[in-house]
């Protein structure tokens, strides 16, 4: 197994490369992880640079004491993949996030659909955003990620159609009518959008939306799945497709 993943903010180390990791991940390496003098761990701001250390020490319940030597920079991946995540009901947004994270994603919208149950407002909104962000980064650090993916803030059909209108390629997740996703011509590098609907499905005025901003109609296989898996499904058909899992 891989060394475990830590966040920090910086990569400041001391004389000798001495570097202490405290507060809540310090206390997850010493306490849960329990952590000794001679393992590896690998540090990261999330954002690509990293650095792998070796443990010299513990102290207390909550600093872990390690030799950091230099760090690197991970180079974001491309072709970059994005999905448009619409709000499903209860925790299976996070279920999709976290999935998508150990799938590979780069980056997830949360989008407030016509015909979803869920809605994001006021403060509700925000802890939810919030919730997904978590998830993320969790998600990041269990799949051995040191670039998490982006979550950004939810968007509107509007929103959508204008991101959709700026990819490299953009498809819409929709069984009715569509060609199959495994055999779409996919851009070597750049940028590709990806949408999934609610289980309601995409509306008609919002299919239209997204054909005029460019995004043509997909489906997956013969099956429907949940809007909760569709994405990491599609994902990883991507990832395959396009070489980043070569």
């Amino acid at each position: 197994m891989t060394a475990p993943v830590f966040v920090v903010e910086h990569f400041d180390a001391g004389d000798g490369g001495r570097y202490v990791l405290d507060g809540p991940e310090g206390r997850h390496a010493v306490s849960v992880k329990r952590l000794r003098a001679g393992e590896d761990v690998v540090l990261t701001d999330g954002a690509g640079r990293w650095a792998q250390c070796v443990v010299l020490d513990t102290e207390g319940k909550d600093r872990l004491v390690v030799k950091m030597d230099s760090y690197a920079e991970e180079p974001a991946e491309s072709p970059r993949v994005t999905v448009v995540q619409a709000l499903p009901k209860g925790d299976r947004g996070e279920l999709a996030v976290e999935t998508m994270t150990e799938t590979g994603v780069d980056a997830v919208v949360p989008w407030t659909a016509s015909r979803c149950i869920t809605q994001w407002k006021g403060e509700r909104g925000l802890k939810a955003l919030a919730k997904w962000r978590a998830t993320a980064r969790e998600a990041g650090k269990q799949s051995r990620r040191v670039r998490f993916p982006e979550v950004l803030d939810a968007a509107s059909t509007k929103q959508v159609a204008a991101l959709l209108a700026q990819a490299d390629f953009a498809a819409v997740l929709h069984e009715e009518g569509s060609e199959p996703l495994a055999t779409a011509e996919l851009p070597a590098s750049g940028h590709i959008v990806l949408v999934v609907g609610p289980e309601g499905g995409v509306s008609p005025d919002e299919l239209a939306a997204f054909a005029e901003a460019g995004a043509k109609p997909y489906r997956l296989g013969r099956s429907v799945l949940r809007t909760s898996t569709a994405g990491t499904a599609a994902t990883a058909l991507l990832l395959g497709r396009t070489g980043r899992w070569s």
